[in-house]
């Protein structure tokens, strides 16, 4: 009170505490107190944490700060995290947003049977793949993304961007999967029926390397949950921020995001909050 009357009236500190009946010397004491242990350990615990959120890419909420901060032997509880994030004002930037369906049917003689049958669990790499593809918005038009992402580490082994959604873009990401992990004979590799999938030329490349495809019911979008939750992730955490200028932005972006972040350092939930990296060696 003394402080607040000070910086509002004309009134000298002696004055102040003589109306409220308190010394002189002892409120000068208090002033140049320090401050206590506790806001002290909180300070550089909040410190911590900005650090971890910041490293995130303000993605992370408090419970995967929590778990980053347990991760460098930094002990303490989640509610004392959720709290000195509120303090700092640190929020996620993920926010909810409606996804725009792209799936055009594909060509019917390509269809698979559904192999996958929404059993997303996967014991070992190389067993299950799902593939999918979204678009990215830019101010010169949109910049398609198709995904292939391996179950049983969450990681994304291939993946292709270009100006159209088309058999060629989803066999580059297929191809470049298939350059770097190598899979055995007997994958699966799941997606919708969109076009991009249900043709000629992607049929072809999953058959030379011994792939069984699989393919979602008509309509049925949890048949292909997995690689739905990736896009989600996607489009909260890499273009929080709106639209790209340009698709080379937005490549250079996305680049960034699913080979540096997403792939090496993102805990994901699906993994036990683990990075798909260190689930695939």
């Amino acid at each position: 009170m003394i402080q607040q009357e000070q910086a509002s009236s004309d009134l000298s500190v002696e004055a102040l505490c003589e109306a409220l009946d308190v010394s002189a010397s002892g409120y000068y004491a208090w002033c140049e107190r320090d401050i206590s242990l506790r806001q002290q350990a909180d300070a550089r615990l909040g410190d911590e944490i900005e650090q971890v959120f910041v490293a995130s890419r303000r993605t992370y909420g408090s419970h995967r700060v929590w778990l980053a901060l347990g991760e460098q032997g930094i002990r303490t509880s989640r509610k004392r995290v959720e709290r000195l994030m509120r303090q700092r004002g640190l929020r996620s930037i993920r926010a909810r947003k409606r996804r725009i369906g792209l799936t055009k049917a594909g060509q019917s003689a390509y269809f698979a049977p559904n192999l996958l049958n929404q059993d997303f669990e996967a014991t070992c790499k190389n067993a299950k793949w799902v593939t999918d593809t979204t678009y990215i918005p830019t101010r010169e038009g949109w910049l398609y993304l198709v995904s292939v992402m391996d179950l049983s580490s969450r990681q994304v082994v291939g993946w292709a961007m270009g100006e159209h959604h088309d058999a060629d873009l989803a066999t580059s990401a297929l191809d470049m999967a298939i350059g770097r992990a190598h899979p055995p004979a007997g994958l699966i590799l799941h997606s919708d029926r969109g076009s991009e999938f249900a043709n000629a030329k992607f049929h072809d490349r999953a058959a030379e390397a011994k792939i069984r495809r699989s393919m979602s019911g008509a309509g049925n979008c949890y048949d292909n949950a997995a690689a739905e939750s990736f896009f989600a992730t996607v489009k909260l955490e890499a273009i929080a921020e709106g639209i790209f200028p340009s698709r080379q932005e937005a490549r250079m972006a996305l680049f960034d995001y699913i080979e540096v972040f997403y792939n090496r350092q993102r805990l994901h939930s699906g993994i036990g909050y683990a990075r798909p990296v260190s689930r695939a060696a």
